[in-house]
């Protein structure tokens, strides 16, 4: 009897000193992992005042991208180096006199999502695309609409750009097939999709085994499924969530972050693998001196927009872009 008792508090011991080492392993991983990151990084903002919407990433490169609102330059900055860039310049370069979405593709092209640039100005693109040297590939008009608003764009399993609307519920394609650039019209979900006043679709992100994308309605506070296949639009039950000011849409496995922006709260819920569906909804605050857009991850960690959205008539600096915002 001693012997059994001996044994088991043996086997106990090495039980837990195998979960504390392994804590002690994945705390200090992590910590390796940030080891000579900033935890913020600035981006220079004009003397007038500068507004930061979108956030593209480069995981080969380690590299961010950042638009502003105010102007339309394209700001880019490294994991490593607590100090960005000007990368683009704005008002009028290409025709991008504003800018929103950013996303970056496998081969390191960089897509623009014009926000307004368009309406009004028939002669200005709605989008861009750039090469990872910032040569010019391609300045677009979407078909069909001369009001769109391009808010946000990701990329699709088969490698092309899809940029939402928020004017209507739609969602345009952008890619380089048979040696041009083009943009067309993918997804019409009118009927389905009801706009309402403000920003209807905007964050947009590739469901888990890549069969759909899951997008926010912002104004109304729901979540959306496009299937990849046949671009049907269905709606997401989210449990009566409250997820009004949905922004930015994270997905990282199976976790899905909604950036609730003038809301200054984040939601995080379990999504399916298919995006047919979420569970165990828990929302948080996030900082209440910042209005963050949208984020993306880079290097295992998440770097967040802080857009002084809510500073009027004009912003003042510093203007950053926050890693790991809640923790």
């Amino acid at each position: 009897m001693k012997r059994t008792i001996a044994i088991a508090l043996a086997t106990a011991s090495l039980t837990a000193g195998i979960t504390s080492a392994t804590l002690t392993t994945g705390a200090d991983a992590a910590q390796a992992a940030d080891r000579g990151r900033p935890d913020r990084y600035s981006v220079p903002g004009d003397a007038a005042g500068s507004r930061f919407e979108g956030i593209g990433a480069d995981e080969r490169r380690g590299l961010f991208y950042v638009s502003e609102v105010t102007g339309g330059e394209i700001h880019r900055g490294d994991v490593r180096n607590p100090q960005a860039e000007e990368w683009l310049a704005g008002d009028g370069t290409d025709g991008r006199y504003t800018a929103r979405g950013v996303t970056v593709d496998a081969a390191g092209n960089v897509y623009v999502a014009g926000g307004p640039n368009g309406i009004g100005n028939p002669d200005r693109p709605d989008l861009w695309v750039y090469s990872e040297e910032g040569e010019l590939l391609a300045a677009l008009r979407v078909p069909g609409t001369p009001d769109a608003f391009l808010n946000d764009v990701a990329i699709g399993a088969d490698g092309a750009a899809y940029f939402t609307n928020s004017n209507d519920p739609q969602i345009f394609r952008v890619a380089h097939e048979g040696g041009t650039w083009r943009a067309e019209l993918w997804a019409d979900a009118t009927g389905t999709v009801e706009r309402a006043a403000g920003f209807n679709l905007g964050g947009i992100v590739l469901s888990a085994d890549r069969s759909a994308f899951v997008v926010a309605q912002g104004n109304t506070g729901q979540l959306w499924r496009f299937d990849a296949t046949t671009a049907a639009a269905t709606e997401i039950d989210t449990h009566g969530a409250d997820l009004v000011n949905a922004d930015g849409l994270v997905r990282q496995g199976n976790q899905l972050t909604v950036i609730r922006n003038f809301s200054k709260m984040v939601a995080t819920m379990r999504v399916a693998a298919d995006g047919e569906a979420v569970h165990r909804i828990e929302q948080r605050a996030s900082d209440p001196d910042r209005v963050y857009t949208t984020a993306k991850m880079l290097h295992g960690r998440l770097l967040a927009v802080d857009s002084k959205f809510d500073e009027q008539p004009a912003a003042s600096g510093p203007y950053d872009i926050v890693g790991s915002p809640w923790g």
